[in-house]
């Protein structure tokens, strides 16, 4: 019979790449990873890892029964979703994995009502960019990760993965309303000399912003580059630059800060993300319900723009 906790070591070589760093994700030393994965590959009576320079590869095989592991995997955590759901009440711990702008504007309404419905549940949450937090999710590291999808970005479709939209959020151009930047444009060309914040290139927020101007006949000058938006928020009240702003932050960062409508009125959507078997646990289920009547709670009514640009 294989070992159930072997096979999670050699998925999580998988998705990590090298022993150390599944060794790390799952807090064992790399000699006990490549020790337990010699044991799994005696157990298995085949090959599993080659040595390419001074690391290894996953065989055929190996990528075979991972996938046959994953299946086994989904069935084990479906299993403890139903047997959490005979319980009378919700326990243990929930792990959440989060980007910045949720974190700052929906996440602690959450944790509020969380804690009034659920008291005994401990929840535990993590910042990550998308990647980090997928391969979180697949290794077990995160029960639960709250992401979003910006216009013209490609859907990754993970298998294994049960996603659910949450709200579709306007974005808006963010003007300061004093000081020498403190214009009123027509069209978004209008701002081709004003320096930006803006999300780093590496990002797809940042790519899609860098885009959007592009489309508009100009290359932003990014004097500041910074992924968070607090920082944007900030360099704009204080009159020192432009930026692009998600609606549902906006409501807390207005002071000082216009905000005008953009051509087409582009949106991110807000989305969250749970392993297909852990899905039906009823800690995932109920935070789900939760970040959506916090979320409710806290969406802009109507559009938050003063006026919108002409496309």
């Amino acid at each position: 019979m294989l070992s159930v906790p072997r096979l999670r070591l050699l998925r999580e070589l998988h998705v990590r790449g090298t022993i150390a760093a599944a060794a790390q994700a799952l807090s064992y030393t790399p000699s006990a990873v490549s020790q337990q994965l010699a044991q799994l590959e005696r157990e298995s009576g085949v090959a599993l890892l080659e040595r390419i320079g001074r690391g290894v590869t996953l065989t055929p095989a190996a990528i075979a029964l991972v996938e046959h592991a994953e299946a086994v995997f989904d069935r084990l955590e479906l299993a403890e979703s139903e047997l959490a759901a005979a319980q009378p009440e919700i326990t243990g711990t929930l792990r959440v994995a989060s980007f910045q702008s949720v974190v700052l504007a929906v996440l602690p309404g959450t944790l509020q009502l969380m804690a009034e419905r659920h008291p005994h549940l401990q929840i535990d949450v993590t910042q990550r960019e998308v990647g980090e937090a997928y391969d979180g999710l697949r290794s077990t590291a995160f029960d639960l990760i709250i992401g979003e999808e910006y216009p013209d970005e490609t859907p990754v479709i993970r298998a294994g993965i049960d996603r659910a939209d949450l709200l579709v959020d306007p974005i808006c151009l963010a003007l300061p309303s004093h000081g020498p930047h403190a214009v009123r444009p027509r069209t978004l060309t209008d701002l081709a000399e004003i320096p930006w914040a803006l999300d780093p290139v590496s990002t797809p927020t940042g790519v899609w912003a860098r885009t959007l101007c592009r489309r508009a006949g100009f290359e932003p000058h990014v004097r500041f580059d910074s992924p968070d938006p607090l920082v944007h928020a900030h360099l704009v009240r204080s009159g020192l630059a432009a930026a692009f702003m998600a609606a549902l932050l906006a409501p807390d960062h207005l002071s000082g800060i216009d905000l005008i409508g953009l051509p087409g009125q582009p949106h991110r959507v807000l989305q969250t993300a749970a392993r297909t078997g852990r899905s039906a646990h009823p800690a995932v289920v109920a935070f789900r319900s939760a970040l959506s009547d916090a979320i409710a709670a806290q969406a802009p009514s109507g559009p938050p723009w003063t006026h919108a640009l002409a496309g």
